[in-house]
């Protein structure tokens, strides 16, 4: 029986972090097939751990195991993309609207530590690094809400947007109007107005009109993403 420290099941814990970080970043783009032989001797291991892992990403639904054809990352239509996001940007309401009343302190300080590191990202205008940061933000918004299960629930769809929420950080000014979204966000929530904070977050998550026309033009960028990260490290680019 595995145990938390079962070396195979840490290892294939491991995997799937590391194959959920391809898919988030665009290496490996919607549609795109996952061969566990490739993936075996990307990371030196057998193909039992790789399968491991994928079963654990198809339960997550960011892959889809079919017979006979092997393992894809997920396809999201546009229709479902709006669903999914509307989904998401009530469960960050709901995170919200709890965390400002229940963050002690302490949590305050993790949530402004987390803002402050979004900021310097914004200054040095890296959508890459504030992709990372911002996720640190919104975890720190779901663990002050004190529900444990909306808390899974949240990240749970949080994984399954991570593409797309950071494709959305490459369109034009959106890095700033998001930090700017995150600053009226953390003063709702220390002033302790739970209402407030869950608008603010319910506008902030949701896309719409031209944001969402936005990130539609923008997803090709997954494919460009995904083949600039084939080239070998000493290509020019």
């Amino acid at each position: 029986m595995n145990t938390p420290n079962n070396p195979a099941k840490n290892r294939s814990s491991s995997l799937r972090e590391a194959i959920e970080e391809m898919i988030a970043i665009g290496e490996l783009p919607p549609g795109a097939h996952l061969d566990e032989t490739v993936l075996a001797n990307r990371f030196e291991v057998s193909r039992t751990p790789i399968r491991e892992a994928l079963i654990q990403l198809a339960s997550m639904g960011l892959i889809v195991i079919r017979p006979r054809r092997g393992a894809v990352v997920a396809e999201i239509s546009p229709q479902q993309l709006v669903e999914m996001f509307e989904v998401m940007s009530e469960f960050e309401a709901m995170c919200g609207r709890l965390a400002a009343r229940r963050m002690t302190p302490g949590e305050h300080q993790v949530m402004l530590t987390a803002h402050h590191a979004c900021e310097q990202a914004r200054d040095a205008q890296d959508p890459d690094a504030y992709f990372y940061k911002n996720e640190a933000f919104h975890a720190a918004l779901y663990k002050g809400s004190h529900n444990t299960f909306l808390t899974e629930q949240a990240l749970a769809l949080h994984r399954r947007l991570r593409p797309y929420r950071r494709l959305q950080l490459r369109v034009r000014n959106r890095i700033a109007n998001s930090f700017n979204e995150h600053e009226a966000i953390v003063n709702a929530i220390i002033a302790g107005d739970g209402e407030m904070t869950a608008t603010l977050l319910r506008n902030h998550i949701m896309i719409q009109g031209q944001r969402f026309a936005d990130l539609i033009a923008s997803l090709p960028l997954l494919s460009t993403m995904n083949a600039l990260a084939s080239l070998p490290a000493d290509t020019p680019q």
